[in-house]
């Protein structure tokens, strides 16, 4: 059994009744899916993998689950392609555990909706309780943190192997930003080293996996470098319309890779990247903060988030100046 530390064993005080039926819950379907929300992220496929695993390391008896959209480059490179599963097989009894989704329509594959019962596991700020059980905890810096927490404190003896325990660190990573952002606590280093415990390697199972680049990713950080904005209070942005997309052979997911070069830049508070979808038609905007809260402003245009990290999207260019000058004021 692994010691927990009195953090660890705080974070479950104001959520024990429904630690307690997730469970229980899992104790009882044999038949489970795991889903997260549309156009992923470290957090989203890191928690869903590292789930996915623990499950079928400590429950081989069951038949798990993991559906979704595949990631334009984490896919293959650190997380597996998705399952395609056939519409008939949710039609049975199956429990739907929905992990970093605020809402119901970001949810990568509806037919969550098809199960006899639903876990809602989420750290964003609580939109929508979609979950017959809804497991909400914003203290936390990702939802790979608040599942390991959650596993770790599940009565009897559950192991953590390393590759499980490596997805989960990538998700945590990913959404601290490499333990960087205001969110991460003690809680947070205390949960990576229960992860670093199982014997995975940092460097190579990890870091290289999650931001391995190659020639052609310089040329779009070259793009970006060379096309930048700065407000005149020190909010940097730039701005990929589909015609550039092409040019540097990059998709819409990929837009927002190069947001955080702007970080830790003396005179630059705030950051974003806005690149146009052209399948939804909505510009889609990335927002990062060195200390203030920007999920006010992204809440405002279609999205939200963390404090120091959030996404929004804007119909049209010409709402650009106004949401840029809104996060400006901010800083006034």
């Amino acid at each position: 059994m692994v010691k927990l530390s009195l953090d660890i064993k705080k974070a479950k005080k104001p959520f024990k009744n429904e630690y307690n039926a997730i469970y229980k819950a899992i104790k009882k379907y044999d038949k489970i899916v795991i889903f997260r929300h549309q156009m992923p992220d470290f957090d989203a496929l890191g928690t869903q993998m590292g789930l996915v695993l623990w499950l079928k390391d400590n429950f081989p008896a069951k038949e798990i689950h993991f559906v979704g959209d595949d990631h334009v480059s984490f896919t293959p490179r650190l997380y597996p392609p998705m399952e395609i599963i056939e519409n008939s097989w949710f039609q049975q009894k199956f429990l739907a555990i929905i992990l970093d989704t605020g809402n119901a329509d970001r949810v990568s594959d509806i037919r969550y909706k098809s199960a006899d019962l639903k876990i809602k596991i989420d750290h964003h700020p609580a939109v929508e309780s979609f979950g017959d059980i809804n497991l909400v905890n914003t203290t936390m810096a990702a939802s790979s943190e608040l599942l390991v927490n959650l596993l770790l404190q599940f009565p009897g003896h559950h192991k953590f192997e390393k590759q499980s325990a490596a997805f989960f660190f990538t998700g945590i990573a990913g959404d601290s930003g490499r333990f960087m952002y205001t969110s991460t606590t003690g809680h947070t280093f205390d949960v990576a080293k229960h992860l670093l415990a199982t014997g995975f390697s940092l460097s190579r199972d990890v870091y290289q996996r999650m931001y391995q680049k190659n020639i052609a990713d310089l040329k779009v950080t070259a793009y970006v470098l060379n096309h930048f904005t700065v407000s005149p209070h020190g909010i940097a942005y730039y701005v990929l319309d589909l015609k550039v997309q092409n040019e540097l052979n990059i998709t819409v997911e990929r837009g927002k890779e190069n947001v955080n070069l702007f970080a830790n830049i003396e005179g630059i508070n705030a950051w974003c990247s806005i690149s146009e979808d052209a399948k939804d038609h909505v510009w889609r905007i990335s927002i990062r903060s060195k200390e203030k809260a920007i999920n006010g402003v992204a809440a405002k245009y279609g999205g939200g988030g963390h404090p120091q990290a959030s996404g929004a999207k804007i119909d049209s260019l010409d709402e650009l100046p106004q949401f840029i000058q809104q996060l400006d004021n901010l800083f006034l």
